[in-house]
């Protein structure tokens, strides 16, 4: 169980992040795949084949940082692998509670994990009510090929909420206006292939929550998968009051 008090996100790497709400803390989307051992996004079987890249890195692009990954329960926003890889599947035990998509209960059940908890609406643990919230992975059909995705809220007297995968669109303003969150965790990076828009925020989506709410924002998911092309510094220099840490950093209220 975390000690910390108040509420917390500490970034391990893209879109990996402990938070700390109450006394619990959750793992979010584990992807602990070493340095190099994924291959660029286009060549994964989910994404469509007419897709391409300015940068063709292997993934991750970094290095996971030794940090103690202690923890009470796991949540997945969805399963593109740099979310939910091989190397996660492996390393968590089976029976650690893992809170999902409802349309992806099935496939965490196939993979031997035996306290898979969907979320419909909301649900409990321990002492947070979690809510599931809707998300939108890019634009137009591209964002319907890329498949569901969902945020979360954890509150447990602080509020926290998870955006996810997803660009600024009005049902996140509506999830702001709705809970007020202490703390809004999103993924920048503004992720992009060379055909259509970005897919996760860039800077006028993170701008757009920044004025649509009062919360400490943080923005993740940032140089580590291969087409995400907005860097930290640039991110850091055409934004306001907004938290872009390094990898291994905390940021509590």
């Amino acid at each position: 169980m975390s000690t910390t008090t108040g509420a917390s996100t500490r970034l391990i790497r893209n879109a990996t992040i402990l938070v700390d709400v109450g006394d619990t803390t959750f793992l979010v989307d584990p992807m602990f795949t070493p340095q190099g051992e994924m291959p660029t996004v286009t060549d994964n079987p989910a994404v469509p084949e007419f897709l391409t890249t300015a940068n063709q890195d292997r993934n991750p692009l970094v290095p996971l940082p030794d940090i103690d990954l202690s923890y009470d329960a796991v949540v997945v926003t969805h399963r593109h692998p740099d979310h939910w890889d091989e190397a996660a599947k492996e390393e968590l035990d089976t029976d650690v509670p893992l809170f999902c998509q409802p349309e992806e209960t099935d496939d965490f059940a196939d993979e031997g994990f035996t306290d898979v908890r969907p979320v419909d609406d909301e649900t409990s643990f321990e002492d947070v009510t979690i809510h599931r919230t809707p998300g939108r992975h890019g634009h137009g059909e591209l964002a319907k090929g890329m498949g569901p995705v969902s945020g979360f809220v954890f509150d447990a007297g602080e509020t926290v909420y998870v955006a996810g995968d997803t660009i600024w669109y009005e049902p996140v303003e509506e999830i702001l206006d709705q809970f007020e969150p202490d703390m809004v965790v999103l993924n920048g990076g503004e992720a992009q292939f060379e055909q259509g828009e970005p897919i996760t925020m860039g800077v006028e989506d993170i701008s757009a929550v920044r004025e649509a709410t009062d919360a400490t924002v943080i923005v993740v998911h940032m140089e580590a998968i291969n087409h995400c092309l907005l860097s930290r510094e640039e991110l850091r220099a055409e934004t306001e009051d907004v938290h872009v840490p390094e990898d291994g950093e905390q940021i509590s209220l």
